[in-house]
């Protein structure tokens, strides 16, 4: 069946809610999902969207998604692309719809300038990060992902 990569709309954020939960739930995750869903809409398709989203079809009904933003190196002096999210229903997965939604994003960093496309994989997921190896990515082993969250970024940011 055809593969085919199209940019989200606003009438498909119930669709991307969806994925968000089910890749959450693939993550052992689900407990982390807090988003509000009319958020989430503002951010992805209000007036100043801070993110963007990719459909990925196979046989024209949508079976995964890509989300993503962009970021800024000051080593490059050049934006970057951060990929929030990559995922594939399980039952598409081997159909290579994983691998274009990746590509699609990889073609959109290039036409943009960008020096460099990013993402983060679990250390437990080896099927993921085989994929990523076989299409050229490199762990960057010697950093770590930092993060202030919650109470603590309220307290953090001088709000309470």
């Amino acid at each position: 069946m055809p593969v085919g990569i199209r940019p989200a709309v606003s009438s498909d954020l119930p669709l991307i809610a969806a994925f968000i939960r089910e890749l959450a739930d693939y993550e052992n995750l689900s407990h982390e999902v807090r988003f509000d869903e009319a958020q989430l809409g503002e951010h992805l398709f209000g007036p100043r969207p801070h993110a963007e989203a990719l459909i990925g079809e196979i046989g024209g009904e949508p079976q995964g998604f890509a989300l993503f933003f962009h970021t800024f190196s000051t080593f490059e002096g050049r934006p970057g692309i951060w990929l929030e999210d990559l995922f594939v229903r399980p039952t598409a997965r081997g159909e290579g719809l994983g691998k274009a939604l990746l590509t699609h994003v990889a073609r959109l960093a290039a036409e943009r300038g960008c020096a460099r496309l990013e993402w983060s994989v679990l250390d437990w997921n080896e099927p993921a990060i085989g994929f990523y190896r076989k299409l050229g990515a490199r762990p960057m082993d010697e950093w770590r992902i930092m993060r202030v969250d919650g109470e603590a970024l309220t307290s953090f940011g001088g709000q309470k």
